[in-house]
């Protein structure tokens, strides 16, 4: 366990935060899917694919202020190929490039590989967001290859790294 953060499930109390925090422009610039979230499609979210095993979520807890920070999700959990996306966001700006982030996806890596059993976690990231990328190099997550003009978002193609971890990885020191 990381003594300056924890991970805990997501509830349907989170709902005003993660609406907050997914509309803030820092946040939202740095997703494929920009659509404004609402609290109805945030629910929906919750009940037919947290609460369906589809996706693990969690809040991130700041220990030293015990403030809820941001999220941390693996998704799409394919159990027969034992892999799933991760993902992240630090709603909080005070928050942001203190290793909140780094600390929260090991210990999501962790959930990953320990509870759920995966072989394989991967994430996407647009390749000019270069605090994500060292943050996820941090985690142990390693580059995979850069997908060329993968997203078009508003009519401008954006390319976009592949990272991953491996659960042998993970077992040897990673963790």
């Amino acid at each position: 366990m990381n003594k300056n953060v924890t991970i805990r499930p997501m509830t349907e109390a989170d709902t005003a935060n993660i609406v907050r925090w997914r509309n803030t422009p820092s946040v939202y610039e740095h997703f494929i899917y920009r659509t404004p979230l609402t609290e109805e499609a945030h629910l929906n979210w919750l009940h037919n694919r947290v609460e369906t095993g589809d996706v693990a979520q969690f809040i991130i807890v700041d220990n030293e202020s015990g403030a809820d920070v941001g999220s941390v999700y693996l998704r799409d959990i394919d159990k027969q190929h034992k892999k799933c996306e991760y993902g992240i966001f630090i709603g909080e700006d005070s928050c942001r490039g203190k290793g909140i982030g780094s600390a929260a996806a090991k210990l999501a890596i962790d959930y990953a590989f320990e509870k759920l059993g995966m072989n394989r976690v991967f994430l996407r990231v647009f390749a000019d967001n270069k605090q994500a990328i060292k943050s996820y190099e941090k985690a142990g997550f390693k580059y995979e290859g850069t997908f060329r003009d993968d997203v078009i978002i508003d009519g401008t193609p954006y390319d976009m790294v592949f990272m991953a971890i491996l659960r042998e990885e993970w077992e040897k020191g990673v963790k």
